[in-house]
């Protein structure tokens, strides 16, 4: 049997992401600015004050865990990981590169917290022990994300937001074969393009495309004003043959009839019809979700709407829109507290039944996982109760 130091696993871990092999999207590095909280606390630790009143002496960290989630068992305030981290930044150097099976260590010393993986006292690293038979596994996929990746990552792909002339000038279905009605994954589809995406096979021109149906608008609960159009997603279609344009005799006289490009659907979420709009696949893009507060109050903040659901509200770990994009400064990861409207009542203890407003409550909090120029989505993390359309979203205190 041999033993590799903890040291070594996280390095084996950094040049497995160098190296190129797959890697969870949240396994990016942490920012500047996350990295400058986390060498400044990692001076003295934290406040004992800070720490979450039943946070673990120990606590081993087991497959399904999350940073959000062990942040939370030890501050009161969970975004803040960068301070969790910062608590023994020597040891955990990088906050994304923390495995099952390692445990945690809460030292308390002079009024000052810190976390570390060797148990105080101690200088000994910890070790992994790795039994005698061949393996191959890339440590950097087995580190514990930031959220569930099964909650976000679907939802990359689908819902776009798109200006209101978009798709009316994207690309489109026209015909199915075999006089099919509705298309499913596996059938051929026929499509026309526009005067400004010709559906071609041609160097620099796309062959794969998202499929969308009509885009509903996005309006401000406040104001009322119409912040964009959510696309809805409905499949994937490739590019096998473009448009063309044939001449024949037909009574003796030339003929000249379009050709709509051939495409076959490679995966729908719903079936698919002739009008559906195609827009070109984007390259996957690989995001850090690295909790953290906006940097200034966050002014008249509305939950939009509830996403892929008919209920009148929203639970945990469901998804919803939000009125504020990046030209309001909202950015990936940005933590909001959610806010349920007080009850507008009668006071009957007055003798004059005045109507009076209860104040508005702290009902839990989301994070901000994809952002557009004037709408962004956010996953619920903590809720009391559902979230409705309306609710008011501040920076969390």
């Amino acid at each position: 049997m041999r033993t590799m130091t903890r040291g070594a696993a996280l390095a084996l871990a950094a040049a497995a992401l160098g190296s190129g092999l797959p890697a969870l999207a949240q396994t990016y590095p942490v920012t500047p600015a996350q990295r400058a909280t986390a060498q400044q606390v990692a001076q003295a630790g934290v406040p004992v004050a800070e720490l979450a009143p039943d946070a673990p002496d120990t606590y081993v960290v087991k497959r399904g865990d999350t940073l959000w989630a062990i942040s939370g068992l030890y501050l009161r305030r969970p975004w803040r990981w960068p301070e969790l981290w910062g608590m023994n930044l020597e040891q955990i150097r990088n906050p994304h590169l923390i495995y099952p099976g390692q445990t945690l260590y809460l030292e308390r010393i002079d009024g000052m917290a810190r976390l570390r993986t060797t148990p105080p006292g101690s200088t000994e690293p910890e070790t992994v022990r790795i039994s005698p038979r061949t393996r191959s596994e890339s440590l950097s996929s087995s580190a514990i994300p930031t959220l569930q990746p099964q909650f976000i990552e679907p939802f990359l792909d689908e819902p776009l937001v798109v200006e209101e002339l978009t798709l009316a000038d994207a690309p489109r279905l026209v015909g199915t074969f075999g006089d099919h009605v509705m298309l499913a994954r596996g059938d051929r589809a026929y499509a026309r393009g526009s005067a400004t995406q010709p559906l071609a096979l041609a160097p620099g021109l796309p062959r794969d495309f998202r499929v969308f149906r009509e885009a509903v608008p996005l309006k401000d609960p406040a104001s009322g004003e119409i912040l964009g159009y959510e696309a809805q997603y409905v499949g994937r279609a490739r590019l096998l043959k473009g448009e063309s344009v044939q001449t024949s005799l037909e009574n003796g006289k030339e003929l000249t009839e379009i050709v709509p490009a051939s495409m076959d659907i490679i995966g729908s979420k719903e079936e698919m019809r002739a009008g559906d709009r195609l827009l070109p696949e984007p390259p996957r893009q690989l995001v850090s979700y690295s909790p953290h507060t906006p940097q200034g109050p966050l002014e008249n903040g509305r939950v939009v709407s509830i996403y892929g659901s008919a209920v009148a509200s929203a639970a945990q770990n469901q998804i919803v829109s939000l009125n504020k994009g990046t030209r309001d400064g909202i950015e990936v990861g940005h933590v909001l507290a959610i806010l349920t409207e007080g009850d507008r009542v009668v006071d009957a203890t007055d003798g004059k039944r005045t109507r009076i407003k209860l104040p508005d409550e702290r009902n839990g909090l989301l994070m901000v996982f994809r952002t557009f120029d004037r709408v962004s989505y956010g996953l619920i993390l903590q809720i009391r109760t559902g979230v409705k359309v309306g609710d008011r979203l501040v920076s969390p205190q």
